[in-house]
């Protein structure tokens, strides 16, 4: 029989206490307010995107290879199970996991590497401060707001997820904050110099688990690297060995998924004794005492953290920067490119609904505007808008 989950923590986040939202809305009856937050993720356009979005492999290159949707429904299986062994808040989790890659671009990072030099006389491009301008601007669904009008918690989470934006600075200082998230703060205050709560730190670590793990077994299944490969590489290594000798002649499918499968069970589990043992050194009596802990009480052991360094120094060498990977890079980038110049310099070529927003050519106003038209496309629209922009033969 499985252990029961524990109770809730003193630390963990409750609904009923949240800072609520922007503006304020009537609570569900059936729903928790960080349910409604999950919920309205999932439900919204830039969240079906997202099939069609970059991991690290174009989605035309294969049906099985992960997405940015696969790779945000792995990174919340993770944060939930988690969250839940820990006594914590599984639908904060879930929320902030579900909702962290929403403003990626096109192409991954290659396509974040375009419009980031693209933007660079502007203030340049971060997906991280794209994701909040999604949650809090750019969906238009509702009729009361635009975005998705989350809880607190949950938008500290997003922009949280790598920690804090300004710390030791108090107020925190803007020049350092992306300025979508510098310009929402001012007027209601995020604590961008403190850690996000328990909730939030476990979805970032899901995330790690998550990519390094399924990135590995892409590259395998695509060929970029072989199983002899791993061999010296630390925790792959010994696990895909331990596979083998347990199990001679097993399929190649096979030895893949398990080895896979017992990497993210060894690392969700050194994860949750660190985390405990943290715990019960800062002994917090709230998620208060989580902000204001001067650390992340969620980590990896320092054993964990040297073998997640190896994994991740193996995958830039082996996978992000294997020549088929940099030639499809190299094409996004291009498209990318062309698409913000072609349009920033020419606005009246942009969808209707996306010209009436823009302003003249090469003024700020249309560079934004322009930036959040390209930003959310998927890879597929954008391989077709820059073949309907750049063909003379294409029907436009």
């Amino acid at each position: 029989m499985a252990p029961a989950a524990p109770g809730p923590a003193p630390y963990a986040c409750r609904p009923e206490e949240s800072r609520g939202r922007r503006v304020a809305e009537a609570e569900s009856a059936t729903r928790t307010a960080f349910q409604r937050d999950r919920d309205r993720i999932i439900h919204s356009a830039a969240f079906r995107r997202l099939e069609y979005k970059t991991q690290v492999f174009v989605n035309h290159e294969g049906d099985h290879y992960r997405t940015r949707l696969t790779h945000s429904i792995e990174v919340a299986q993770i944060a939930r199970s988690l969250a839940r062994a820990l006594g914590l808040n599984e639908d904060l989790a879930e929320a902030v996991a579900l909702g962290h890659d929403l403003g990626h671009t096109p192409f991954g990072h290659a396509g974040e590497e375009a419009l980031d030099t693209a933007m660079a006389a502007f203030g340049g491009f971060s997906h991280n401060d794209q994701t909040f301008r999604v949650l809090t601007q750019l969906e238009r669904r509702y009729v009361a707001f635009d975005g998705l009008n989350l809880t607190w918690e949950t938008l500290e989470g997003t922009v949280k997820h790598n920690g804090p934006l300004a710390a030791g600075t108090v107020p925190p200082t803007m020049g350092t904050v992306p300025p979508t998230i510098a310009a929402f703060d001012r007027d209601c205050p995020l604590g961008l110099d403190g850690w996000p709560s328990a909730e939030a730190q476990v979805a970032a670590l899901a995330d790690d688990i998550a990519y390094n793990n399924h990135d590995i077994d892409d590259g395998l299944r695509a060929g970029l690297f072989a199983l002899d490969d791993l061999a010296d590489v630390p925790l792959a290594g010994p696990i895909f060995g331990e596979v083998t000798r347990a199990h001679p002649g097993i399929e190649p499918a096979r030895l893949i998924h398990e080895g896979v499968r017992r990497m993210i069970d060894r690392m969700a589990n050194d994860l949750l004794g660190e985390t405990r043992r943290r715990l019960a050194e800062l002994a917090p009596r709230s998620v208060d005492d989580i902000r204001a802990a001067g650390r992340p009480v969620v980590g990896f052991s320092e054993t964990m953290r040297t073998h997640d360094r190896a994994l991740k120094a193996f995958l830039f060498e082996r996978m992000y920067r294997h020549y088929r990977v940099n030639r499809m890079a190299s094409k996004a980038r291009r498209v990318v490119r062309d698409l913000f110049g072609l349009l920033v310099a020419e606005p009246n070529c942009l969808p209707t609904d996306w010209r009436a927003q823009a302003g003249e050519p090469g003024t700020a106003r249309t560079v934004r505007v322009v930036a959040d038209y390209v930003a959310g496309m998927t890879d597929r629209f954008a391989l077709d808008e820059h073949t309907r922009l750049f063909d003379v033969h294409a029907r436009t």
